[in-house]
C-alpha cells in the first residue's frame, strides 16, 4: 500500500488534469463567442454549463464517495469526464452550441465528483491543523494544470489551419478533447486497480439523505464557507474568462486572442506560484487571517484597475491570480474543519457553491454588454469582499487552525 506522501502526489497529479481540463473553457469562450457569433453573455453560458453541474452533483458525489470509497470514486470520476470529452465529437459533427454546453456539463460531471474525492481525501491524510497547507500544495499542481493548458489549447484550438471535417472553426476541439478522453479512461482503469490507504467503512459516515443537509449546515463554518466558496469560484473564473476579450478589446496593443491566451497563463501561473509559497505560509501564519488579506489585495487590484489606463491596467487584472492562490484549499478547509467522518458529506456540499463559476461569469457578461468590459471587473471585485470578512471571521473563531506546528 502507498505511503501517504505518494498518494499525495497521485492526488497531486490528478489536480493538474482538473486545472488543465478546466482552463480549456478559458479558451473555448473567445473561440465559441466568434465561431457562433455570441454575445458575452451568451458565450459566458460555457462556464455557466460547465461549473452548474457542481451544483447538481457535489452532494451526491459526496454521498457516492462515502459509500464506495475514494479509490473507486476517484475511477468512476475519471470515467465520467473521458465520456463528457468524447461528447464533442457529435457536438462538432453538428456544429450545435447547445450541443457543446451539454458535452461540457457531462465533463465537469466528472470534475465534480473527482473535485469532492480529491479535496476530502486530502483532508484525511493528516492532521487538522495543517490541512489548509497540505490542500494548497497539491492544488498548486492544479494551478500548473490552468498554466500550460491555455497556451497549448491555442495552438491546437485557435490555430487557423485546425478546421478540416466540416469546415467550421468548432472543429479544431475535436483533437484535443479526443486525446484527454483516452487519457482521462486509461487514468481511471489505473486507479481502479490501486489499493489506497482510506478510512475503513465503519469509521465513515454512512450515505446520507437530503435531510442530512441541514445537520450539516449547523456547523457554522460550512455555512458561511459555502458563500465564500460560491463567491471566490466565480471570482477566478470570471476574471480568467473575460481576460482575453478585456487584452484584445482594451487599448493594450493586443490584437489577437492567441497572443492574448499568452497572458491568460501569467493569470494562472501567479496562482500555482502563490500556492507553493502559500502552503509554505500557511503553517506559520493563520489561515483565515492570510485568505483576508489576499482578498483586500485583490479588491485593490481590480479597483486601481478602473483608474489607470488599459495598457497599465491589464497587468493589475493578471495579477489577481497570485491572490486567488491560497483561496480554495483555505476556504475548503476551514469549512469542513471538524465535521469528523462526515468531512465526505461536507466536502459534496461546499463543492457545490463550485456553481458561483456558472453565475458570477454570467453576471459579468451581461455587465460588459451594457457597461463596458473594464467596468464587468467590478463583479469579482464585490466577490472579494465578503471573503475578506470570511476570513477575518474565521481568524477570530477557528484557534485550532492556529495551532499547526511551525516548521524551520
Amino acid at each position: 500500500m502507498p505511503s501517504a506522501n505518494r498518494v499525495l502526489a497521485m492526488l497531486a497529479t490528478l489536480f493538474f488534469a482538473m486545472g488543465l481540463i478546466t482552463s480549456l473553457n478559458d479558451i473555448l469562450v473567445p473561440h465559441f463567442k466568434a465561431a457562433f457569433d455570441l454575445t458575452y453573455r451568451d458565450a459566458a453560458l460555457i462556464q455557466s454549463s460547465f461549473f452548474a453541474a457542481y451544483f447538481v452533483v457535489s452532494y451526491p458525489a459526496g454521498q457516492y464517495t462515502a459509500r464506495v470509497g475514494y479509490r473507486r470514486a476517484l475511477a468512476s470520476s475519471l470515467w465520467l469526464a473521458g465520456f463528457g470529452c468524447a461528447l464533442f465529437f457529435p457536438a462538432a459533427a453538428l456544429v450545435s452550441y447547445p450541443c457543446f454546453l451539454v458535452a461540457l456539463f457531462v465533463l465537469a460531471s466528472g470534475i465534480t465528483l473527482l473535485q469532492v474525492a480529491v479535496n476530502a481525501y486530502v483532508e484525511t491524510l493528516g492532521s487538522r491543523g495543517e490541512a489548509p497547507s497540505r490542500l494548497t500544495l497539491v492544488q498548486a499542481f492544479n494551478s500548473l494544470g490552468t498554466t500550460v493548458g491555455p497556451p497549448l489549447a491555442a495552438l491546437w484550438i485557435l490555430a487557423p489551419q485546425a478546421t478540416s471535417a466540416t469546415g467550421h472553426a468548432v472543429d479544431s476541439v475535436r483533437g484535443p478533447y479526443g486525446l484527454l478522453a483516452t487519457v482521462l479512461v486509461l487514468g481511471g482503469i489505473v486507479l481502479w486497480r490501486l489499493t489506497l490507504p482510506e478510512q475503513r467503512a465503519s469509521d465513515a459516515s454512512p450515505p446520507g439523505v437530503l435531510g442530512n443537509v441541514r445537520g450539516l449546515l449547523a456547523h457554522r463554518p460550512l455555512r458561511y464557507g459555502i458563500a465564500a466558496l460560491f463567491l471566490y469560484v466565480g471570482a477566478e473564473v470570471s476574471i480568467g474568462s473575460f481576460l482575453i476579450g478585456y487584452l484584445t478589446h482594451a487599448d493594450t496593443g493586443i490584437v489577437d486572442h492567441a497572443h492574448a491566451s499568452r497572458y491568460l497563463a501569467l493569470y494562472w501561473g501567479g496562482a500555482m506560484v502563490g500556492r507553493f509559497v502559500g502552503a509554505w505560509w500557511l503553517r506559520r501564519v493563520s489561515p483565515g487571517r492570510l485568505l483576508s488579506l489576499c482578498a483586500l489585495y485583490n479588491l485593490m487590484l481590480i479597483l486601481a484597475s478602473l483608474a489607470l489606463p488599459a495598457s497599465f491596467a491589464m497587468w493589475l487584472l493578471l495579477a489577481c491570480g497570485l491572490g486567488n492562490a491560497i483561496m480554495f484549499p483555505t476556504i475548503f478547509s476551514l469549512s469542513v474543519g471538524g465535521l469528523g467522518a462526515r468531512v465526505s458529506e461536507g466536502g459534496g456540499l461546499i463543492c457545490m457553491a463550485i456553481v458561483g463559476g456558472a453565475v458570477l461569469p454570467y453576471m459579468q457578461g451581461a455587465l460588459a454588454d451594457v457597461a463596458g468590459i473594464a467596468l464587468s471587473f467590478l463583479v469579482p471585485g464585490v466577490a472579494y469582499c465578503y471573503i475578506a470578512g470570511f476570513g477575518a471571521w474565521c481568524a477570530r473563531t477557528m484557534p485550532e487552525f492556529d495551532a499547526a506546528p511551525t516548521r524551520s
